[in-house]
């Protein structure tokens, strides 16, 4: 069986991401494959659609297969991550910008590169397993694959909760944030499929919709606010130090794991991306101006290590969470010159 299958059937141009064991990560060759598929659909006029969906009930797609980078990151060849993320983000941008409706089936976890590839389209579907998150900062990189972009349009703060913290939200919670348009029962996904097959419809999607289970967040959203409604990471902090809900005390466990770079280069992208109203582009050139460092200059390397390689969880971070220096957000955020992205 092959990563990931491709195929045309009935109206519908098919992508099936086929790596269960690994949570459906997506390699290099994957991206290639579905940029190169979508291209070639673009103007195809007998694919009215484009569905993606995965093996496994476990995950749509947990992230982007990291093992080559860190590989090639060690042995001092920055050159390849770059490449790879450049492709990736011109791939989530041709997502965005496709003039045919993408559909996406979004089960288990969704997180990192599996956002990238199926937040973006025009129709989102989730159910009753997803689980959907931007856990970057936990290996020294910030929300990207154009993620920072949907975390700047949240309600409130919730998307620097959601990037520092990586909260995993439920169906519920990402149709709220903005992840997600329709929950519909994963009972019903087959003949779904099916009848887009048949049809070629979209439109049809909306009478297999249901309200989602309640989330968690609009319940949070009031002390959410109240505490990550600033660009300043260390009175984020802070605040949670001071406290006195359980909420306050979950979600500094969670940003004290996470790399203080990161955290604060996210807080500077989502601060920039709100005042500029960027589109996905603009976003997405941001935070490939981060990724592009983040080997050589960032905390990437360490952040696998601890994570992935060792699974020692224990991060050597390159800066104290309370003293991140302005001088290296701005360094690590700043125009790439000759390198920077292009689509």
């Amino acid at each position: 069986m092959t990563d990931i299958h491709i195929r045309r059937s009935g109206h519908v141009g098919r992508i099936t991401l086929q790596r269960p064991d690994a949570l459906n990560a997506m390699t290099y060759n994957m991206c290639q494959k579905i940029d190169a598929a979508l291209k070639s659909w673009a103007d195809d006029s007998s694919v009215k659609c484009v569905l993606i969906d995965a093996l496994g009930k476990r995950a749509f797609c947990a992230g982007g297969d990291i093992a080559d980078l860190y590989a090639t990151g060690k042995a001092g060849d920055y050159e390849y991550g770059q490449t790879f993320w450049a492709e990736e983000y011109r791939t989530n941008a041709l997502i965005a910008e496709y003039p045919k409706p993408y559909v996406a089936l979004m089960q288990g976890f969704t997180m990192g590169g599996g956002v990238g590839i199926s937040c973006h389209g025009s129709h989102r579907i989730v159910g009753e397993s997803s689980q959907i998150a931007m856990p970057e900062c936990g290996i020294g990189l910030v929300p990207d694959v154009g993620g920072s972009h949907i975390l700047a349009q949240a309600p409130g703060a919730l998307g620097a909760y959601l990037g520092l913290t990586s909260h995993r939200m439920s169906a519920a919670d990402a149709i709220h944030v903005g992840f997600a348009d329709y929950f519909i029962p994963e009972a019903k996904w087959p003949t779904l499929i099916t009848a887009l097959e048949d049809s070629g419809d979209v439109s049809i999607i909306k009478s297999f919709s249901e309200a989602a289970p309640r989330g968690t967040l609009q319940e949070e959203e009031e002390q959410i606010n109240a505490i990550f409604a600033t660009s300043d990471l260390s009175e984020i902090v802070r605040r949670l130090t001071q406290s006195a809900h359980p909420f306050g005390e979950k979600a500094l466990k969670a940003m004290v794991r996470n790399s203080p770079l990161s955290m604060a280069c996210t807080l500077e992208i989502l601060d920039r991306l709100r005042e500029t109203k960027g589109d996905l582009r603009a976003t997405l050139t941001l935070e490939y101006r981060f990724t592009a460092r983040a080997m050589e200059h960032g905390d990437f390397l360490e952040g696998i290590r601890a994570a992935i390689i060792d699974k020692d969880r224990m991060p050597q971070w390159k800066h104290n969470i309370m003293a991140v220096p302005k001088a290296d957000i701005e360094t690590m955020c700043a125009p790439l010159g000759a390198l920077e992205l292009t689509f």
